[in-house]
């Protein structure tokens, strides 16, 4: 396992969404800043208080040109009964193979049962790493406020 470092490029992740599309990231990020979250799972308070922090911050996160993207170990019914409750309007990936995902990012695994813990990357628009966020257990995370200070001080800051 390798933490992905700032920088790097993020790595091709393929995921599927709830409602049947499919998403290869960091593609469908091109062009914008990218927020990629993964979730322990619906049943965690704290992650669907992330969650539902991002759809708040959804306009800020616009004017930055950010996208986001969510992904868990759930289920497609348990991600859709997820997205429709908490009213996400971002797209939100379902049936994670954490080892996979963890091979590919880094990410921590839980073992018993299987979920990935709390990880998140902020990416450029050309699908770099800007900052990488790992959680080993239930706290420790992004949040929007943070996320769009960044791409602004990136943005202001750009000598390209």
């Amino acid at each position: 396992m390798t933490l992905l470092e700032p920088g790097a490029r993020f790595p091709e992740l393929t995921a599927q969404v709830a409602g049947g599309d499919q998403v290869v990231l960091p593609d469908a990020l091109a062009g914008h800043f990218g927020v990629v979250l993964f979730y322990r799972g619906s049943w965690c308070p704290y992650c669907k208080a992330q969650l539902r922090a991002f759809q708040r911050a959804q306009e800020s996160l616009a004017a930055a040109n950010a996208l986001v993207f969510a992904l868990s170990v759930d289920d497609e019914a348990t991600t859709k009964e997820l997205v429709s409750k908490l009213r996400l309007e971002f797209p939100v990936g379902h049936s994670a193979d954490p080892h996979a995902v963890a091979e590919a990012t880094g990410a921590f695994v839980n073992p018993d049962p299987e979920y990935l813990q709390s990880t998140g990357f902020v990416l450029d628009p050309q699908g770099r790493i800007l900052v990488s966020v790992y959680s080993s257990g239930a706290i420790g995370r992004l949040v929007p406020e943070d996320v769009v200070g960044l791409i602004n001080y990136v943005r202001d800051h750009n000598t390209n």
